[in-house]
C-alpha cells in the first residue's frame, strides 16, 4: 500500500509550476511557456492538472520545499509529472523520495547557475543540485538544441533522456514599423542577466544627430536595485527623454510595442533560446542580439539562408556600438535585413510542434514499465 494509492487513469499529467505563474507583473518567457503547453497539451489528448507551489525558487525555504514534497506525495503511484525546472532542479532532496513511484520529467528553461549576478558559491550549489535533480528523474526537456547539448555534457545526463521542444511562435501581422529605422524594443525583464546596462552603452556610441527611441519592455519587480540603477544609468547618460522603461506588457500591448518596432534588441549575457526574437520575426521585424547560447538558433536563417538580424559577439562591448552604427548608417543592410526577416517569418514553428514535441516525451514515460 503506497501513501497516495492506487494508480490513476491514462493521459493525465501533472504540472508542477511555480506560484505566481500567471502574475501579469512578472511575465517571462518560461512562464509564457509553461501556461500555454498546459493550454495545448488537451489536444494531444492530455488531461493537465496545473500544481502551482509558491516559494522563492530555486532556493525555496524549508516550508516552501515541505509544501512541494506534501503535493508530490499525494499524487497517484505511478502518475506522470512534468516539473518547471525553476522549482525542480533546486530540491534534487524532494524528488529523490518519489522517483521510484512517480514518473517524472523536468522541463530546463534555463541553467540555474546561468543566472546574471549569483555569488560564486550560491552558483556552484545551485548547478551541483541541478545535476542531481535531473539524474534523479526519468527524463529532462530541454527548449533549444544548444541547451540540450549543454545538459548532455556539463551534467552528464545520457542521450537518451534529453529530449527537446522549442517554444512555437503565434502568427501575427506584419510590423508597419515607423521610419523604418528609429523605433527600437527590447523585451526583457530588468534584470542583471539581459545585459541592459551594456545596451545604453552602446546607444551612446551613435551620433547625437541620429533619430532614435528605444522602448524597454520588462518587469522590475526581481531585482528592484538593479532596475533602479539602470535607471540612474540611463539619466546620467543623458538618454531619459529617448530610452523609455514601459514596464511589464501582455496581450493587445505588447502586440502594439512590436507593431511599432524598427528592430529588436536583446543583449543579453545568457538566453537558452530567446522567445522575444521569434516574436519579433513572426512580425517581420529584424533583430539585433547577442550571440550567446541558444540565441542563433532563434533567430536562425530565412529559406535562402540570409540570417534575420545582427548577431554580436559576447564579450566584445564595442561590436554592439559597431552593429547599431551599421544599422542607422546603411539604409542597404537595413532593407536587406527586413527581407531577411519576413522570410524567416514563413518558417518559424508554431506552439502545436512544442505540445507534439512534449506530448511525444509524455507519452514514452506513460508506457514505460512501471511496479509498485
Amino acid at each position: 500500500m503506497t501513501r497516495a494509492g492506487t494508480a490513476e487513469p491514462a493521459r493525465v499529467v501533472h504540472v508542477v509550476l511555480p506560484g505566481g505563474i500567471a502574475d501579469p507583473a512578472a511575465p517571462s518567457g518560461g512562464n509564457t511557456y509553461d501556461l500555454r503547453v498546459c493550454r495545448d497539451l488537451p489536444d494531444r489528448g492530455w488531461r493537465v492538472r496545473r500544481l502551482a507551489v509558491p516559494g522563492a525558487w530555486p532556493r525555496p525555504d524549508r516550508a516552501d520545499a515541505a509544501e512541494l514534497a506534501r503535493r508530490l506525495g499525494g499524487l497517484p503511484d505511478g502518475a506522470v509529472v512534468l516539473l518547471d525546472g525553476l522549482v525542480a532542479c533546486g530540491v534534487p532532496d524532494v524528488l529523490a523520495p518519489e522517483a521510484a513511484r512517480l514518473r517524472m520529467a523536468v522541463l530546463v528553461h534555463l541553467p540555474l547557475a546561468d543566472e546574471t549576478g549569483l555569488a560564486p558559491g550560491v552558483a556552484a550549489d545551485l548547478d551541483a543540485r541541478e545535476r542531481r535533480a535531473l539524474h534523479t528523474v526519468r527524463a529532462v526537456i530541454a527548449t533549444s538544441e544548444w541547451a540540450a547539448d549543454r545538459i548532455r555534457a556539463h551534467h552528464g545526463v545520457a542521450a537518451s533522456r534529453v529530449a527537446v521542444a522549442r517554444p512555437g511562435v503565434d502568427a501575427a501581422p506584419p510590423a508597419p514599423g515607423t521610419d523604418g529605422a528609429g523605433r527600437l524594443l527590447c523585451v526583457a525583464a530588468i534584470t542583471p542577466r539581459k545585459g541592459h546596462h551594456r545596451l545604453v552603452d552602446a546607444l551612446l556610441t551613435l551620433a547625437d544627430d541620429v533619430p532614435w527611441t528605444c522602448d524597454l519592455v520588462g518587469g522590475t519587480g526581481r531585482d528592484a536595485r538593479h532596475a533602479d540603477e539602470l535607471r540612474q544609468l540611463v539619466r546620467r547618460s543623458g538618454l531619459g527623454g529617448r530610452i523609455r522603461f514601459a514596464g511589464p506588457r501582455a496581450g493587445a500591448e505588447l502586440d502594439a510595442y512590436y507593431a511599432a518596432a524598427d528592430l529588436l534588441v536583446l543583449t543579453s549575457y545568457a538566453e537558452t533560446y530567446g522567445m522575444v526574437l521569434t516574436e519579433a520575426l513572426a512580425r517581420g521585424v529584424p533583430v539585433l542580439a547577442t550571440a550567446v547560447d541558444g540565441v542563433p538558433e532563434a533567430v536562425g536563417r530565412a529559406a535562402d539562408g540570409s540570417v534575420p538580424g545582427l548577431l554580436v559577439p559576447d564579450g566584445e562591448p564595442a561590436a554592439l556600438g559597431a552593429a547599431l552604427r551599421a544599422w542607422f548608417g546603411d539604409a542597404g543592410l537595413r532593407q536587406r535585413l527586413k527581407i531577411s526577416a519576413r522570410g524567416r517569418r514563413a518558417m518559424l514553428e508554431g506552439w502545436e510542434m512544442t505540445s507534439h514535441s512534449l506530448a511525444h516525451v509524455l507519452e514514452r514515460l506513460r508506457d514505460e514499465p512501471w511496479s509498485r
